[in-house]
């Protein structure tokens, strides 16, 4: 017994497959958009956590270049490779762990529709090191 759609004309079984085409084509494309804007949400955080790390480390162990909190903190954006970061996002404190360095930073995702999951398509990504002296 023959399938029925082998039986439909060659045109109407280019039909049946642009229509299946438009209704998985969005859901393909937001899965593979989702899994790039989960990776650079992933390298974001990543790379202002090295930040911090950096920029403790260098507070600790070199005072002639990072003697100040300005110095650290522009150390720290020096760090923050790939990322257009300004020092006022970090923050350099002197707790009883030695030197505190904490970033904050407001990521965008680039996913359309993701504002109505996260609140104005962004995420606020914190990052605190501290390096004994």
């Amino acid at each position: 017994m023959a399938h029925a759609r082998n039986r439909l004309p060659v045109s109407a079984r280019r039909g049946a497959t642009a229509v299946e085409y438009a209704l998985v084509l969005p859901a393909l494309l937001l899965f593979v958009l989702g899994i790039m804007d989960g990776g650079r949400l992933l390298w974001t955080y990543t790379t202002i956590y090295r930040a911090t790390e950096a920029a403790a480390r260098c507070a600790a162990v070199n005072t002639t270049a990072c003697g100040t909190a300005t110095q650290i903190k522009n150390r720290a954006v020096a760090e923050a490779w790939g990322l257009k970061i300004g020092p006022a996002a970090f923050t350099v404190t002197m707790p009883a762990c030695g030197v505190q360095v904490h970033a904050n930073y407001d990521f965008t995702f680039v996913i359309p529709g993701l504002g109505n999951i996260v609140p104005l398509g962004t995420v606020t990504l914190n990052a605190t090191a501290c390096y004994p002296q």
